[in-house]
């Protein structure tokens, strides 16, 4: 009975312990990290784990699972099976769905001293926006985006364009489209105007920019209720669809991810929707004058904010889950956090990592850079709520539906907004 009460004491005492004294105990830990664009990123986040280790102790394997939707679903299956990791780097926009399988546990519950609460405050306000919910925060912002358009500028000169003045409206946009549209004698399209991706992934990311240029809302802060049906989103849908029904500067049909970077690399798209972290892959690949800027919009230019937070799983030992915050807290410092913008091309995640003087030495000569940081005023989160990739799923189908000419837009959306009813029907009431 005593040696009971000592063990109990014991064991509150590490929990009541700061974080990061916990964390001292821990060898090695083991992540799970998507690979979704083009680049070195491997080889950057391995370094990054073996520089933690060299100055902590800890040995960080990542293990690269695929797309988000790769790494969700392997990340699953391995908890489920108890051998999963301890921390993940998985889209922002998955948090009610990642609560719905009760595998996180809070940062509140790891242990947030002052310090800790200070760092948190730190971050861009915009890429909290997906870490909150029932009063306690749930994910550290990491692997950032804003979606962007990537242009060919020699396109445009081909045209007859002004390259340095890209559109900013939905109207000037679709018109630009179609002048960047080529054909040869017979009519056969050698090079789109734009393009865009609607397959399932990332169709929704797609569909939440234009959506937010409509100036709508797509869903409530509970992760409960979708405006699918509402007169802006039916708008903006119709929108997205007019690029290939009336303006032939798209194809018709359904437009990959995968498929975006080459397309644009060989000179078969002109513009293309893709994100912040494409760019050094695009600075490094392009063999023409390559061209950023921000989305347009209905009336002036809006975004969405995406890409990935890190989680913490509740399978993890106390000791490991401390480690896995330390891991993100150093991985965070303004120093790093401005490198891994400069390698990667995604958005240093805090102000302070775009007042180190590294970061503002590489703006001034890259200032592409800072197109996305720019947009973070008018961008918006991504489409997250309850049971996340079922709605996703039910949106995609009939983007796509739409977009092979099967389906109005408006038919597109109603149907969209009953399923997504169905689905989110248990949470709409606790």
């Amino acid at each position: 009975m005593i040696r009971r009460r000592m063990l109990l004491a014991t064991g509150a005492s590490v929990l009541a312990a700061p974080a990061i004294l916990r964390a001292q105990s821990v060898q090695k830990l083991t992540f799970y990290f998507p690979i979704a664009v083009g680049g070195p990123l491997q080889a950057i986040v391995d370094s990054l784990c073996k520089d933690f280790q060299q100055e902590n102790g800890i040995a960080v394997e990542a293990v690269y699972a695929g797309d988000y939707s790769q790494t969700l679903i392997k990340a699953l299956a391995a908890i489920k099976a108890g051998t999963g990791p301890q921390f993940a780097v998985l889209l922002a926009a998955e948090m009610h769905s990642l609560q719905d399988q009760d595998i996180l546990v809070s940062l509140d519950e790891i242990g947030l001293d002052a310090d800790a609460k200070k760092w948190l405050d730190g971050f861009y306000p915009a890429f909290m926006a997906n870490s909150h919910a029932d009063g306690k925060t749930w994910s550290v912002p990491f692997q950032r985006s804003t979606a962007i358009f990537y242009y060919n500028k020699a396109a445009f000169q081909d045209a007859g364009l002004d390259p340095e003045k890209f559109p900013t409206t939905w109207a000037d946009l679709a018109a630009t489209a179609e002048k960047l549209t080529k054909r040869d004698a017979s009519g056969r399209v050698t090079r789109w105007g734009i393009k865009m991706a609607a397959d399932l992934g990332n169709a929704q990311w797609t569909f939440g920019a234009l959506v937010n240029q409509a100036e709508q809302k797509l869903m409530n802060e509970a992760g409960t209720e979708v405006y699918f049906n509402q007169p802006k989103t039916i708008e903006a849908f119709a929108f997205w669809r007019s690029l290939a029904a009336e303006h032939h500067a798209t194809p018709d049909g359904v437009t990959n991810w995968g498929d975006l970077t080459p397309d644009f690399l060989q000179e078969n798209a002109a513009i293309i929707q893709f994100t912040t972290g494409g760019l050094p892959n695009f600075r490094a690949k392009t063999t023409f004058p390559l061209g950023v800027a921000g989305l347009a919009g209905k009336n002036s230019p809006h975004t969405v904010v995406g890409g990935g937070n890190m989680y913490f799983f509740k399978n993890a030992s106390p000791a490991e889950r401390a480690a896995s915050l330390k891991f993100a807290r150093w991985v965070s410092q303004p120093d790093r956090a401005a490198d891994w913008s400069m390698r990667t091309g995604y958005i240093a995640t805090s102000p302070a990592a775009y007042d180190t003087q590294t970061l503002k030495d590489f703006i001034a000569k890259v200032p592409a850079a800072n197109v996305a940081r720019t947009f973070l005023p008018v961008a918006t989160g991504e489409l997250s709520v309850h049971e996340n990739q079922r709605v996703y799923k039910a949106l995609t189908d009939n983007i796509q539906s739409c977009l092979n000419g099967s389906k109005s837009p408006a038919q597109a959306m109603a149907d969209t907004q009953t399923e997504a009813d169905r689905i989110l029907r248990p949470y709409k009431n606790g």
